[in-house]
């Protein structure tokens, strides 16, 4: 087990790079960030993240299964849906409030608007942080068809789209009134939530090793939860904006071929 903690290390950490640099756009970057800027980011990241969901996690989860025949689908449906559902709830039970709005979701609670807009975040970049956990350990346990540079495929194709995520995040909340360096850490704090998850779901996976396609799939249905319910409605509010369809399809294409290069 000694041999593979550096990969380990590196593969949970790079995401949470992606996330800090972008944040750090807060120093460099005046006044706010222009509404079609924004959304093209977030379409962008979106694509990446279905495109990921796709040939990293739903596909290895299907291969896992073939042994199953005609019902190979089966366990990635299963995992599938109860990584929506599990997304929905957490959803339903935590306060935040995400960005551009001014009415909170989730039960009322007393907290300052900028602890609500990291808490939006931060359930966003959850299931990110359990998907690169479990591909992690779908490659340490060798129970489905992952490879090492498959697994890194997936933490480089986070990363990237969490640069633009850390950006959208810091940069609203200096235009909201913090500090650059509350916005930046603040920024950089919402995505340390994926390596502590994926640290805490390679554990976990490592014991329910002979679940992985289930676990691989769940870890999609999370993220394609967070693309529909939270990304695309806020890349078409306002006005039409054809570019966001482009922005999706490029990072679509960049994570599908990034995971099928390595």
């Amino acid at each position: 087990m000694i041999q593979p903690i550096l990969p380990i290390i590196q593969g949970l950490t790079i995401p949470f790079l992606g996330t800090v640099l972008g944040a750090a756009c807060v120093f460099f970057i005046r006044g706010q960030m222009k509404q079609n800027l924004k959304r093209g980011l977030l379409a962008f990241a979106a694509g990446v993240m279905v495109a990921a969901s796709v040939w990293s996690l739903l596909l290895p989860a299907i291969e896992a299964s073939e042994h199953l025949g005609k019902l190979a689908f089966a366990p990635a449906a299963v995992g599938f849906w109860a990584g929506i559902l599990f997304l929905f709830i957490l959803d339903k039970i935590t306060p935040h409030l995400h960005l551009g709005s001014k009415t909170p979701e989730g039960p009322r609670a007393k907290l300052k608007r900028t602890t609500m807009l990291t808490l939006a975040v931060t359930l966003h970049n959850l299931p990110e942080g359990m998907a690169v956990g479990i591909v992690f350990a779908g490659w340490l346990s060798g129970n489905v068809a992952i490879t090492l540079s498959a697994a890194f495929a997936l933490s480089i194709g986070i990363a990237i789209q969490n640069f633009p995520e850390g950006a959208v995040v810091s940069l609203p909340l200096k235009a909201e009134g913090a500090t650059r360096k509350k916005a930046f850490a603040l920024g950089a704090l919402s995505g340390a939530v994926e390596p502590i998850g994926a640290l805490i779901t390679l554990i976990a996976a490592e014991i329910l090793s002979p679940f992985m396609p289930y676990l691989l799939s769940f870890a999609a249905g999370a993220m394609i939860y967070v693309v529909v319910e939270e990304m695309l409605p806020e890349v078409s509010e306002g006005d039409h904006f054809d570019a966001g369809t482009i922005l999706f399809a490029v990072g679509f294409t960049l994570m599908m071929a990034l995971d099928s290069a390595l």
